[in-house]
């Protein structure tokens, strides 16, 4: 009887074990995501906010050079993981702080790890659930997938069409290594974060002009400037371009085989 009752709490700890290796991460993600969007924590990551904060944050840089980087990798690296809205700033906040190489670099770092803290969980909980369940289509869609998953990654990275969160995720579904996932990731993201960052780098001197229009608008966070109006429709194109060079190696490869 004491050696069946020992057997069955050694089963269902390894059950308890079992689950949360495989969905712990992701529960802890969704719970704080979750808890971050009701206490309004996105809602911080405003230009305005910036504007109206820029003397803080270079002040503080000034006074601590590094640990600010450092607290800046640390939100940076936690906002990808936890998909909150509002990357965009704060690369923009990153250029403005470090100039627009350091901070860009130090962005990407940091997106590529909170991206990578994303991909893992989602692949070790709801890729291996697919895995499992998945029919002849999503095997055959996933293996597609894999061959070229290097190519197919940096086109979702550079075409700044797709969500990076569903960018983040999609790729655990069809079991994609890590490794590749890292590397596309890491190279992907580096064009748009350095525009971004290079944005940042220039912040001042649209703050310059807003004040020049509005005095005293930094100050009461009423400088009117859209992320909209940085970014370019020139540039969004060059991102696309470069999407569609991404995609030539598996578009090389399959039309050589029809032609064989």
């Amino acid at each position: 009887m004491g050696s069946t009752e020992h057997n069955s709490n050694e089963t269902e700890e390894r059950n308890i074990t079992g689950f949360l290796k495989r969905w712990g991460l992701l529960i802890v993600i969704i719970a704080i995501s979750a808890y971050g969007l009701t206490q309004g924590w996105h809602q911080q990551f405003t230009i305005s906010n910036l504007i109206r904060n820029q003397q803080i944050l270079s002040d503080f840089l000034v006074q601590y050079p590094v640990v600010t980087p450092l607290i800046y990798f640390a939100v940076y690296t936690a906002a990808v993981a936890l998909s909150f809205p509002g990357a965009s700033l704060m690369t923009i906040a990153g250029g403005f702080l470090f100039g627009w190489f350091w901070g860009g670099m130090l962005t990407v770092v940091a997106a590529t790890i909170g991206a990578s803290l994303l991909f893992v969980a989602a692949k070790t909980s709801v890729g291996e659930t697919l895995k499992e369940r998945a029919g002849p289509f999503l095997g055959k869609m996933s293996e597609g997938f894999r061959k070229n998953a290097f190519s197919y990654l940096l086109f979702l990275r550079l075409t700044p069409v797709f969500p990076f969160w569903l960018v983040n995720i999609a790729p655990a579904l069809f079991q994609v290594p890590l490794y590749t996932y890292l590397i596309a990731t890491f190279v992907g993201i580096i064009p748009g974060t350095l525009a971004y960052a290079f944005v940042g780098a220039g912040l001042d001197s649209v703050i310059l002009a807003q004040e020049q229009a509005n005095p005293g608008c930094s100050a009461a966070g009423t400088c009117e400037v859209e992320i909209s109006a940085l970014i370019t429709p020139e540039l969004i194109w060059a991102f696309a371009a470069l999407g569609l060079v991404a995609l030539l190696p598996p578009l090389i490869q399959r039309f050589s085989k029809k032609a064989q």
